[in-house]
């Protein structure tokens, strides 16, 4: 069973930088693309960034282009989002997500395991 367990989140102020990770356990040797989405309460889930297993192939959300980066370590089977400039719309609470392994695609509905999510404000 594929667990994801989020971390790293808080509070900083506008132009600070955060780093979420996101742990996952129970892939084996197979290929699983992983992402960031983020959500306000009352409003639709944002995809933020992805990361193909295989490749290494990212992708970004155009509100954090240029901004985030999400990086893997495949060693510590841990996923990474490096966030600069933030910025007040920025805070959400941020989920990882995982699709199953074996499936390294990553469009929307591939994505079947999620953490707990964490919590980023970002305060002016």
């Amino acid at each position: 069973q594929v667990q994801l367990v989020e971390s790293g989140g808080g509070s900083v102020q506008v132009g600070g930088s955060l780093r979420l990770s996101c742990a996952a356990s129970g892939y084996g040797p197979s290929a699983y693309c992983m992402g960031w989405f983020r959500q306000v309460p009352g409003k639709e889930q944002e995809g933020v960034a992805t990361i193909d297993s295989v490749l290494g192939s990212t992708t970004y959300a155009d509100s954090v282009k240029g901004r985030f980066t999400i990086s893997q370590d495949k060693a510590k089977n841990t996923m990474y989002l490096q966030m600069n400039s933030l910025k007040p719309e920025d805070s959400a609470i941020y989920s990882c997500a995982s699709s199953a392994p074996g499936r390294p695609w990553c469009r929307s509905g591939d994505f079947v395991y999620w953490g707990q999510g964490t919590q980023v404000i970002v305060s002016s």
